[in-house]
């Protein structure tokens, strides 16, 4: 029989198997913020399930389910690096500036992968960038994207 005939399940009951949160495989490296924003996001949604248990909102409840035991994982995987006084190379951690051969000016932090956001300016450790960066020191060069950019300055 054909998966064209198969009826998909609707209202409710499409919220029944939502499939989980994939966790990274890479060490759960965080920041002070990185580890302050999991707490926050546990707490939320620690109130977002309660919420939906009093109000018999099941596909809230799932939702919320799904995503807590996400964010307790990550919680009790989470290893906290300390910021380095030293900033002759790049660290996790680390705020870096770059230069690219167009003359464009780039900094980024290099963050865990729960805190990046590549357009607020933060990298996760994982990403070819952060890798190509980590142990770099000021004036070193590194491949970004389809061109070089030169390290300017380490904070």
């Amino acid at each position: 029989m054909s998966r064209a005939f198969v009826k998909e399940p609707d209202g409710l009951a499409a919220f029944d198997e939502l499939p989980e949160r994939l966790i990274s495989d890479n060490p759960n490296l965080v920041t002070a913020e990185g580890l302050a924003k999991i707490d926050e996001e546990v707490a939320r949604l620690s109130r977002a399930y309660a919420d939906a248990q009093a109000s018999g909102d099941r596909a809230a409840l799932n939702v919320a389910a799904r995503d807590l035991r996400y964010w307790t994982q990550r919680r009790a995987t989470a290893e906290l690096v300390p910021p380095h006084a030293d900033t002759e190379e790049v660290r996790f951690g680390a705020r870096v500036t770059l230069e690219r051969e167009d003359g464009r000016r780039q900094s980024f932090r290099i963050v865990g992968e729960d805190e990046a956001d590549p357009a607020k300016g933060t990298l996760s450790y994982v990403s070819p960038l952060a890798r190509a960066l980590l142990g770099k020191a000021v004036g070193d060069t590194v491949r970004a994207g389809g061109s070089e950019a030169e390290i300017l300055a380490i904070e």
